[in-house]
């Protein structure tokens, strides 16, 4: 080799190698800034698995086996759908969504949402701190102890911590999902099977199966979320030039939500639905029903993730509330705010941790009819919220040019009308047949 195509050589590596250096510095960027906007969409989809989804989700294991695995690919796209069009809302606008109701149809309809919203969220208020007695009674403690402990713990994490705060143990709590990743893995399901059923529909058109399908739709989506996940956005100052972090931030919780869900049957599936042991109420059953088929680990585990998910999900669904009614009516609201700033916003958080955990303490509580009633209403709250939604990320005045596409529309109608279809199915059932229902607490 002569001098000459030595040096060219030489110049052609060196060239390679800062082209790869550029590479490696624009992906670090890219992960920077996806860090940097990571939070709301994987916080807000996690969170939805609390208490009562996966008491819903034990039992389509425990009752359907593998069946219903196929129902988990729509969902996570109705669950996407619906939860950018809040992300795309908060970076354009810079609002929460009860502001943009207020300020798009007026006081009145706004009034109606954030009273329905108070109602709808009391109830599953109460549900999370029931999921927090039910997880310790499966380690022994009573629920005497642990529930003003855990109430105590979440209002001082809200009350003491600023947004940043706050949300890196929210996203630490995500991570003790992966307790139903193990719980499954113990199981030893078939998982050849269950691939098959995920990506093979497996229709049944009885009327357990249909309400336990429209069990899983209305437990997945839930109202509030929508509320939450916009006023995140807008409290962390995402702005147009993130919104693609923040779509991104969107799909990876939308998909991380449905693995979980995905484990949760896969592993009562795998044990109780094969050995015949259908006959369960709630998560707490179903983890003391793991023990003797899968081993005393996945039982834990499984109680563990419980007590995760009802913390978690005690945590965000008051301070959810308190954000929307105080945006809605123009009080000042958000974590970062000095509590002598927001004391509405801090007052309605501690009455919904004080009432909530509150309920649960009192001996013979008809809690039954208490979650009955905000299932009910949050089946009446969803298509509203859905309706404002659609009707406000069409309005070009409000977004330019973002607003939906004419596909994105076909695809938000579709999933909104089916959505909604099925939560009246389901109001239909609590309301009028409630002894058919399948759903534990319907």
């Amino acid at each position: 080799m002569n001098w000459t195509s030595l040096t060219e050589r030489t110049g052609q590596l060196q060239q390679r190698a800062t082209q790869a250096r550029r590479r490696s510095r624009h992906l670090w960027r890219r992960l920077a800034l996806f860090a940097a906007v990571l939070g709301p969409g994987l916080i807000t989809s996690n969170v939805d698995n609390d208490a009562g989804g996966i008491s819903t989700y034990s039992l389509a294991g425990a009752q359907f086996g593998y069946t219903l695995l196929w129902s988990l690919i729509p969902m996570t796209i109705a669950l996407y759908v619906t939860e950018e069009m809040c992300a795309r809302m908060a970076v354009v606008t810079g609002k929460g969504l009860s502001d943009l109701i207020r300020e798009e149809f007026g006081f009145r309809p706004t009034f109606f949402v954030m009273v329905t919203g108070f109602l709808v969220d009391l109830g599953n208020v109460v549900a999370e701190f029931a999921g927090v007695a039910s997880a310790v009674s499966i380690f022994g403690i009573s629920k005497y102890i642990a529930v003003p402990i855990a109430a105590l713990v979440v209002w001082v994490l809200v009350i003491r911590g600023t947004y940043r705060q706050v949300e890196k143990v929210f996203l630490a709590l995500c991570t003790f999902y992966l307790a139903y990743f193990f719980s499954a893995v113990l199981a030893k399901p078939n998982w050849l099977e269950a691939a098959r059923y995920t990506v093979i529909p497996s229709v049944h058109f009885n009327s357990a199966y249909l309400l336990m399908l429209t069990a899983l739709v209305g437990t997945t989506i839930a109202p509030w979320q929508f509320f939450y996940m916009q006023a995140s956005f807008v409290e962390k100052r995402v702005g147009p030039r993130q919104y693609p972090q923040a779509r991104a931030d969107v799909i990876a919780g939308s998909i991380s939500c449905m693995a979980i869900v995905f484990f949760i049957i896969v592993a009562t599936a795998a044990t109780l639905y094969t050995s015949g042991h259908r006959s369960i109420a709630d998560a707490a059953d179903a983890a003391r029903a793991l023990a003797p088929l899968a081993g005393r680990w996945a039982a834990l585990l499984f109680a563990f993730g419980l007590l995760n998910a009802s913390l978690f999900a005690a945590s965000i669904l008051p301070l959810s509330t308190a954000q929307v009614i105080c945006e809605g009516l123009g009080f000042e609201a958000g974590i970062d705010r000095k509590f002598g700033d927001a004391r509405i916003f801090y007052g309605l958080y501690t009455l919904l941790i004080v009432v909530g955990s509150g309920l649960i303490l009192i001996p013979r509580a008809p809690l039954w009819r208490i979650l009955v009633l905000s299932q009910v209403a949050n089946g009446i709250w969803l298509p509203i919220v859905l309706i404002f939604m659609i009707l406000l990320i069409n309005r070009r005045s409000l977004m330019g040019e973002q607003v939906n596409s004419p596909t994105f529309n076909v695809v938000a109608w579709t999933t909104s009308i089916a959505m909604i279809a099925l939560t009246l199915v389901l109001v239909y059932f609590g309301l009028f047949h409630p002894s058919s229902s399948v759903v534990p607490g319907l």
